[in-house]
């Protein structure tokens, strides 16, 4: 079988396309054939080396931390899934491959009312938008919500927040305005064209940083919440930035398979869309990953293996 592996850190010409052993899963661990993964820009670091002092990686390392595909084998003890089900999940790692192991711990059902596929986007993106909106920022019904930054997570985030009764402000480029609006924020900012200050009537009770903004675009954005509110960012540090008379935490996704469960619920009611802006061959991932570092990727980008019947590579 085929994987996409790094055996040193650099530029994104580390990244082969390596034949591989297929894997064998442990007792707790079932054996997907992966539909897709999704690209995430956490990935650029990992693959520079930025991040080893938290994730050491063991070269050579697979990529690919979503998930989405179909079970082909499970261990001796594994009761919670059987072969032939469909499933999505986050992996610590290899899902960038035609075949991927799991703890069966870590995955659900895929939703059924989208493509098997796109549900590789939901895993890290939905997530961290469902862990923002209602785990740090207790989103609530009358508050006013801006959202600032509307990729993948973002525009969750705008779905979410929505649905949870706040009104939201929402930036978005000049190419992403219409989607974002139809996402259901009620003012969209175009963040090219106009100041966030300039845009609001009066400051916000919640604000979601999504954007990898500098410190000093940062600063900026507190005196955009009223005195008692929140920001929440997942990109930058703020706790250092933030006035006394508002609270602030910036945070990082955990892997929480009930809040992945919610959302693939609120899919599957029609009630949550996934945005898909590319799918590529999985081939492609060290194009994706020169295309994301200049600017070039448009949105969620998920990246298909072979079909089954071209798989090539040892069995195991």
């Amino acid at each position: 079988m085929k994987a996409m592996r790094i055996h040193q850190y650099g530029d994104p010409s580390v990244i082969r396309h390596d034949d591989v052993p297929r894997p064998v899963p442990a007792d707790d661990q079932v054996l997907v054939e992966v539909a897709a993964t999704s690209f995430n820009p956490s990935e650029i670091g990992l693959r520079r080396g930025l991040l080893r002092s938290m994730f050491a990686l063991d070269m050579p390392y697979t990529l690919g931390t979503d998930l989405a595909g179909v079970v082909a084998e499970v261990g001796r003890s594994v009761r919670t899934v059987s072969v032939g089900h469909r499933v999505v999940g986050r992996l610590d790692g290899g899902a960038a491959a035609d075949f991927a192991v799991a703890a069966a711990e870590h995955l659900v059902p895929a939703p059924a009312a989208i493509p098997l596929a796109h549900a590789a986007a939901l895993p890290v993106a939905g997530v961290t938008a469902w862990q923002a909106v209602f785990v740090h920022a207790d989103v609530a019904a009358g508050q006013r919500v801006l959202i600032n930054g509307t990729g993948s997570i973002g525009g969750v985030a705008v779905q979410l927040a929505k649905q949870a009764g706040a009104h939201v402000v929402a930036t978005a480029g000049p190419g992403r305005t219409e989607a974002v609006r139809g996402f259901g924020a009620d003012q969209v900012v175009d963040y090219t064209t106009t100041a966030l200050a300039d845009a609001l009537d009066e400051p916000v009770d919640v604000l979601l940083n999504f954007a990898a903004v500098e410190t000093e675009q940062a600063e900026l954005l507190m005196p955009l919440v009223r005195p008692g509110g929140i920001l929440v960012s997942a990109t930058v540090e703020v706790e250092h930035l933030t006035p006394p008379q508002i609270r602030s935490t910036r945070f990082v996704v955990t892997n929480d398979t009930e809040h992945l469960t919610a959302l693939v619920k609120l899919i599957d009611a029609g009630r949550l869309r996934v945005d898909i802006a590319a799918s590529r061959p999985l081939a492609d991932l060290a194009s994706v990953h020169r295309d994301a570092e200049a600017g070039r990727l448009p949105g969620k980008t998920i990246l298909t293996p072979a079909a089954p019947g071209n798989r090539s590579g040892p069995a195991r």
